[in-house]
């Protein structure tokens, strides 16, 4: 004989009870089975509803009724034929009378007791199970309805009363053994004490009741009927790659299902565990995935951890003082104040130094929890020998579970340097002497962080999932998209890297979308997204919380460079081609490779010098190896070196500089490139990076642009200069010409001082021959005294500096 339980989303309505009709009706035609069924769905709630209204002296409970009664009977009559509705409809309508004429009694006495409330929740379950059997019997009309309240017997402990075993079995056993039919329907979640008033199981009771029949008979398998196909590593509806489990021990489903795997009622497990009867989770709306099945066969050891599961709404409270230490009977005095306050403890922990005791309760208990510790321990604080009772609310359980964790080392440290890594803290650890759950208590805010974050260390082959935060799609924004979703496949198969951009900015729209954002087209997505105000930028990558978060600049806007400390705070890495933050006041450069550090976000900026080039990176390396810069020498502008390399007698300086504008090797405002001050920028930035401590005005700048050109104050004025100088820049170029040299912008280092200029280079130098756009850097070290370390290549381009860009996110993504 086989046991199944169909939840409230499987007998929802007319629909779903079909469904659940054809399901049993299959069944049915090899075995003997008990079906087990909850309340429609969301009646449970009208009914408590309902019940606290009426003792509110709220008339609105009646609507409730009406909804209620509606619901029924709108179901009752999709499922049987209109020749036969009449006195079934009579009979729904006799006990939605009898519902009513309690909640009149509660409205009139203005209160609700315990007991009154378990007969009124009880009407859910005993009009779904009518109803359902009826259906059945259209099918088979040897199905029989048989009223759980005559088999299961409690204590009178209402709302969540004791099952007393030794009757209920017997009663169980002495009907089934007398019954031929081959389907049995019975309500969940009700019983009934021995003076044959009308109790319940507590919330979820209904798979209780199905678990209590399974073993009392024997069955050969319990089965819970449920809307997901089984058990799954995490919540899916968090984790989005979460998977079902296939085979799970009695002992895992136990932690899983207490730390809010909502699948299973916890106390389910027990009847069927001590009779070793096995427990199917599938899915009324898939019946044929497969399922989980939970039983005691021993599974694979190569499978450590089961699943990971959390508890919402969480309060912490803490108990300490000296007066603790070595005092006998603190705790149990702990435990006996919240056991009379009838307040249960979710988690323990416990200092070996016994200074402290701390343990995690429901949100709801911890006012009533931190009063009546306060005043059981009253003596104890007046003489400062305890402090009162600290509180932490808003907080979450997260778990990991599985029954080989035991005999593998190092889960502890894997688990809390993956929390740590994306910055969610640990308020407090335990872990039992099974090992059979490792449980900490994070800040609710980080749980989804948490969840996605452990699921993926642990479940997903080592997939890296990183969530970026794009502010800027211009020339290069557009390159660096377009690389993104060109690379993505060979990313994840290769690297084990998932990239997803979650957010997209110009200066006139933003949009967002947790899930990422489609590539395809996302330039007419993001024209229909939302005015783009940089605060609200911040304030929802902070809101959406998501782990391996990256905050892309690839704009040139001083405003940008000013959000990367709020981004650093809040754990969320910077990736930069924007090179104002970097070569700031050094105080603020200071500033935000500190955070980087402290918040173990990184802050990567390798295109501020050389676009795609590995200079940031080999300097990097060159210093932490304990190599000495001493000086540097470098050709640093891809765009002055391409406008230089192009400016002859043929063409004029003014075209040029037009020309690499439209290529998009200047910035947006090319004075920036022609002034001399983005050079200044880079050296300051290697310099830096070298370990000197300068500053931007420290450097001699000998601009080579005449005073009015370095005057205006937009793009049209300028390149007007430019043509009005004419004469100034052929001049340049003539000289050059007369010295058998080639016009080279020059960036240099040495002995502590540090100049940018325009440069008459000879043949015989490393510089003459370098060609377009390229850069070159050389570096003379400890190390690279006579030859210096040299670094030549292309320095600008959409393409190159997104791909430089590319190549950070990629860093962080092997981190």
């Amino acid at each position: 004989m086989k046991v199944l339980k169909f939840g409230g989303t499987s007998v929802a309505n007319a629909q779903n009870i079909k469904l659940v009709l054809e399901i049993v009706n299959q069944k049915a035609k090899n075995d003997k089975l008990v079906v087990v069924v909850s309340a429609l769905s969301k009646v449970t709630d009208l009914l408590q509803s309902a019940a606290a209204k009426a003792a509110a002296n709220d008339e609105s409970f009646r609507e409730i009724v009406a909804e209620i009664e509606k619901k029924h009977l709108d179901t009752l009559k999709e499922l049987i034929p209109v020749s036969e509705q009449s006195s079934l409809l009579s009979h729904v309508k006799r006990i939605i009378n009898h519902l009513e004429t309690l909640l009149d009694g509660c409205f009139l006495l203005g209160e609700l007791s315990p007991r009154t409330a378990d007969t009124i929740l009880s009407f859910g379950e005993l009009l779904s199970s009518y109803i359902i059997a009826q259906a059945f019997q259209q099918i088979d009309k040897s199905a029989v309805y048989k009223d759980s309240r005559e088999l299961i017997k409690t204590n009178a402990d209402f709302g969540k009363a004791v099952v007393n075993f030794e009757i209920s079995n017997k009663l169980i056993q002495e009907y089934f053994a007398s019954n031929e039919s081959k389907i049995n329907i019975l309500p969940g979640f009700i019983a009934q004490t021995l003076d044959g008033i009308t109790s319940t199981l507590g919330r979820g009771g209904s798979d209780y009741t199905a678990a209590i029949i399974a073993g009392a008979i024997d069955a050969e398998q319990l089965e819970i009927w449920t809307d997901v196909n089984g058990m799954f590593t995490a919540n899916p509806k968090i984790v989005k790659q979460a998977q079902p489990i296939a085979n799970i021990s009695y002992q895992e489903a136990m932690e899983l299902s207490h730390f809010g795997a909502k699948v299973l009622y916890p106390p389910t497990i027990q009847p069927v565990l001590r009779k070793n009867i096995p427990i199917l989770i599938k899915n009324t709306f898939e019946p044929e995935a497969v399922g989980t099945l939970i039983s005691d066969t021993v599974v694979s050891k190569d499978t450590v951890v089961k699943g990971i599961s959390h508890i919402d709404n969480i309060s912490l409270l803490t108990l300490e003082g000296p007066g603790m230490i070595g005092v006998a009977g603190s705790s149990r005095r702990l435990f006996e104040v919240l056991s009379q306050e009838k307040i249960n403890v979710i988690f323990i922990t416990q200092a070996s130094s016994e200074h402290s005791i701390c343990i995690g309760i429901l949100n709801s208990d911890a006012d009533n929890a931190e009063a009546a510790i306060n005043r059981a321990f009253e003596i104890e604080i007046a003489q400062n020998k305890i402090d009162p009772c600290y509180v932490e609310k808003d907080l979450c359980i997260i778990a990991l579970v599985g029954e080989n964790m035991k005999n593998h080392q190092g889960l502890s440290g894997r688990m809390f340097s993956t929390l740590g890594k994306n910055n969610v803290n640990i308020r407090a650890i335990a872990q039992g002497a099974s090992e059979r759950n490792i449980s900490t208590v994070i800040n609710e805010r980080d749980v989804k962080k948490a969840l996605n974050t452990l699921h993926e260390n642990f479940f997903e082959e080592n997939t890296k999932q990183l969530n970026l935060f794009v502010m800027g799609v211009g020339n290069v924004g557009e390159k660096f998209i377009e690389q993104i979703h060109s690379q993505r496949k060979f990313l994840k198969d290769h690297l084990k890297i998932n990239v997803r951009i979650i957010a997209l900015s110009n200066s006139r729209k933003m949009l967002f979308d947790e899930d990422g954002i489609s590539l395809k087209d996302w330039q007419s997505t993001l024209d229909k997204g939302e005015e783009a105000i940089p605060t609200e930028f911040i304030a929802r990558a902070k809101e959406l919380n998501l782990r391996n978060s990256i905050f892309v600049d690839i704009t040139a806007n001083a405003s940008v460079s000013e959000m990367y400390e709020k981004f650093l705070k809040e754990s969320i890495a910077v990736v930069t081609c924007n090179k104002i933050a970097c070569s700031s006041a050094y105080d603020n450069y200071k500033k935000l490779k500190s955070l980087s550090r402290q918040y173990n976000a990184p802050f990567l900026f390798e295109t501020n010098v050389g676009a795609g080039l590995p200079i940031i990176d080999t300097v990097k390396n060159l210093i932490a190896s304990g190599d000495k810069v001493h000086k540097i020498q470098a050709v640093l502008s891809g765009s002055l070196n391409f406008i230089f390399n192009n400016f002859d007698k043929n063409n004029s300086f003014h075209d040029v500089v037009k020309e690499a504008g439209v290529q998009g090797f200047t910035e947006p405002d090319p004075k920036i490139d022609l002034s001399g001050v983005d050079v200044a920028r880079k050296i300051l930035i290697l310099i830096r990076e070298s370990g000197y401590e300068m500053d931007i005005d420290a450097i001699a700048n000998e601009s080579f642009l005449p005073a009015e050109c370095l005057a205006t104050t937009n793009n049209e004025d300028f390149f007007a200069s430019l043509i009005k100088h004419a004469a100034h820049f052929e001049g340049i170029y003539n000289e050059a010409l007369a010295k058998d040299s080639r016009l080279k912008y020059v960036a240099q280092f040495e002995n502590g001082k540090a100049s940018v200029g325009l440069q008459f280079i000879p043949k015989d130098h490393p510089f003459y021959n370098l060609e377009g756009k390229d850069n070159i850097v050389l570096f003379y070290t400890d190390r690279y005294v006579d030859q210096p370390l040299l670094i030549k290549g292309a320095g600008a381009g959409a393409a190159v500096t997104a791909s430089g860009i590319f190549a950070d996110v990629i860093r962080i993504g092997n981190v």
